[in-house]
């Protein structure tokens, strides 16, 4: 194997604050590695390097840059073969699944691509490689369960009215009622809360899928029963004295509630705690279960699924289907129209 022409180190694929110390940035959506590289674009002002490092969100970039140092420590270079990216993907087959070697393609696509290069991961050698491992070793992808209407009930029951329990009424249910991705329940503000006469409405700033900010507003409805989202996020503000800055924070083990916001993770450790307290399989559910919960449940109900992309943000019902599929198992099912 030759030596690299990229080291892992290169900005090429880095978080933002390493890659502004290049100085040098390529035109498509990334930091070039280092002049060394081919075909490398040269921004000279300020702004458009700021720009372009933004144009990636962090997590992405952290994705890219891990994915990147993996390639490049396993023998990998920049510019690669096709028979190079096929060797690492079978390389690989055993230890890792399916849908983690496609992420490590495209990541091995981004950094070519970036640099003005010819895409190795697009021959047909790669595409074959990949096909023979799905076909060999591919498994169906595991999905969480959906926190479904009467489980989500069941599991409210098993709390009483400690600041905690409060909290986590309202998180649970105004996740599942928005249909919120674990991001947007702990980056929720209270500016982003409107109450309205019939209810209150969610501005969701920016989300996984609207990385430029064009924003979306999510209706939540007073509740017909006695676990109203509403109702139940109006008392943790209450109980919390929250006047401004992010809705839901930490509270420690004496009651005392923390002036930072709940991370993504702790919204999972929330779900699975709950959930487990009303005796279900923890393992099963996670902070996309809300998500996923609210989505089967309106198809259970007959809702029409336009009315749930409304609430979910799914461009179409492609997108919305992964939710729900479960429950179109036994929506007009065949067989039970006739037996």
């Amino acid at each position: 194997m030759k030596e690299p022409v990229l080291t892992s180190d290169n900005p090429l694929l880095s978080e933002p604050s390493t890659a502004s110390k290049s100085g040098v940035v390529c035109a498509i959506n990334c930091t070039v590695a280092d002049d060394r590289s081919p075909s490398v674009c040269r921004p000279q002002s300020e702004a458009a390097r700021r720009f372009i490092e933004l144009s990636l969100a962090q997590n992405t970039r952290r994705a890219y840059a891990s994915d990147f140092a993996r390639f490049i420590a396993w023998g990998g270079q920049i510019p690669s073969s096709e028979n190079i990216v096929a060797d690492y993907l079978a390389e690989h087959s055993s230890s890792h699944s399916v849908a983690t070697l496609a992420r490590w393609l495209a990541s091995i696509a981004k950094a070519h691509r970036s640099a003005d290069l010819s895409d190795p991961t697009r021959g047909e050698i790669v595409k074959a490689t990949l096909r023979g491992i799905r076909r060999e070793l591919g498994a169906p992808s595991q999905q969480v369960k959906p926190l479904l209407k009467e489980d989500l009930f069941a599991t409210l029951d098993c709390m009483s009215n400690n600041i905690k329990d409060v909290r986590d009424q309202a998180l649970l249910l105004l996740g599942f009622a928005g249909a919120l991705r674990r991001s947007e329940l702990v980056n929720l503000n209270l500016a982003d809360i409107e109450h309205v006469r019939l209810g209150i409405v969610i501005t969701i700033p920016r989300s996984k899928t609207d990385q430029i900010g064009t924003g979306r507003k999510i209706g939540i409805p007073f509740g017909r029963t006695r676990w109203c989202p509403v109702k139940h996020l109006s008392n943790w503000l209450v109980c919390a004295q929250v006047e401004s800055g992010r809705v839901f924070r930490p509270v420690d083990r004496h009651g005392h509630i923390s002036g930072h916001h709940l991370s993504g993770e702790a919204v999972a450790m929330i779900v699975k705690q709950r959930v487990e307290a009303a005796g279900l399989d923890p393992s099963a559910y996670s902070g996309h279960s809300l998500r996923a919960g609210l989505a089967t449940s309106a198809v259970i109900a007959g809702v029409n699924t336009l009315s749930i992309r409304r609430t979910t943000g799914h461009a179409s019902d492609a997108m919305l289907a992964r939710y729900v599929r479960v429950a179109d198992l036994f929506t007009d099912n065949a067989a039970g129209a006739i037996l």
